[in-house]
């Protein structure tokens, strides 16, 4: 029996690592030992502190910032979240935030600073909006997944064990809270909190015909020494990831398989407005566009002292000209 490498990989439970997860996808040569019972800020730290994986899903942001400090990791392309980050700029309803230029002067929180949804949303606060990271007071609850220097011109404060960002929001001790993902005021309702964009949808779509950015929030994370002695792994995971997104978006099709009365309505609508594979891996025009605009934001919000080249980021995965795609005996 021909023994394979064995790998853990840690990611989260999503459809299009199902036929992974599953063994429906093998990558080949390797077996897979699948992680998938914990929360993405965990996996990070676990990953990038304590490089408890061989391949993990990772906050972009954070690799970026390990990057930028020459820290021993790789990735390659693979894209298992993304979303748009309007919807999870949170207010006080009674701080008398209207408008994005409101924000100015204010006090802010956030998880911790690194992380990759703020990273987007502070980005595109100073470049869609006209609303400067310095100008804001920041209050973070977590400390970050790899060690970060605030630049000098940065106003961040670190929160005791005892604070949570989103009952300061509730309280009133901080106007407005950037954050991964709903908070539960929003989902109960609390009318102390709403959102800095009402009908963020409206902005999100406007935002990505504006700029064609599907926000990328993490890559596929992969210790340096499994490249150096196994270098035929990269590939042949970025193949088993591509099939099984495939099989997903196959199997997605089918409404019957989603409890949502509009489902199919839904699919059809971000396939007018997002494209044919918005969840595209790899380095295609428009993923190269949304990366090299997240490298300018780490560099503009100081979580890099230089910019960090695209070749950097990702392992190089070429076959050769016209290699790869498909197989002969």
């Amino acid at each position: 029996m021909t023994k394979k490498l064995e790998l853990t990989l840690a990611c989260g439970d999503y459809e299009i690592v199902r036929a992974l997860k599953e063994g429906t996808v093998r990558p080949d040569g390797i077996e897979l030992t699948i992680l998938t019972e914990m929360d993405s800020t965990t996996r990070h730290w676990r990953f990038l502190r304590n490089r408890e994986f061989d391949v993990a899903e990772v906050s972009l942001s954070s690799y970026i910032a390990a990057k930028g400090r020459g820290l021993p990791f790789e990735a390659i392309p693979v894209f298992l979240h993304r979303r748009f980050r309007h919807g999870f700029i949170y207010t006080n309803t009674g701080s008398g935030i209207r408008e994005p230029k409101d924000l100015i002067g204010r006090k802010v929180g956030v998880k911790n600073y690194l992380v990759t949804a703020t990273l987007w949303q502070r980005g595109l606060l100073e470049s869609e909006y006209g609303v400067p990271h310095t100008s804001m007071d920041w209050y973070a609850e977590l400390d970050e997944d790899v060690d970060f220097t605030p630049p000098a011109d940065l106003r961040l404060h670190r929160l005791p064990d005892d604070k949570s960002v989103e009952q300061m929001l509730v309280d009133g001790e901080i106007d407005a809270l950037l954050h991964p993902d709903l908070i539960d005021p929003i989902v109960k309702k609390d009318p102390r909190v709403g959102r800095l964009f009402p009908d963020y949808k409206r902005e999100e779509v406007e935002y990505f015909r504006r700029t064609g950015i599907f926000p990328i929030m993490h890559v596929l994370g992969i210790r340096p020494e499994i490249v150096a002695r196994h270098p035929w792994v990269p590939i042949n995971l970025y193949q088993a990831f591509n099939e099984a997104k495939r099989i997903a978006m196959e199997r997605m099709e089918n409404p019957r398989i989603v409890p949502l009365a509009w489902y199919r309505e839904a699919w059809e609508e971000q396939q007018a407005i997002l494209g044919d594979d918005p969840w595209a891996n790899g380095l295609n025009e428009q993923n190269i566009r949304t990366i090299e605009t997240a490298v300018g934001y780490a560099l503009q919000q100081g979580l890099i002292g230089r910019k960090v080249e695209l070749s950097e980021l990702f392992v190089d995965l070429s076959q050769g000209r016209k290699r790869g795609n498909k197989h002969r005996v």
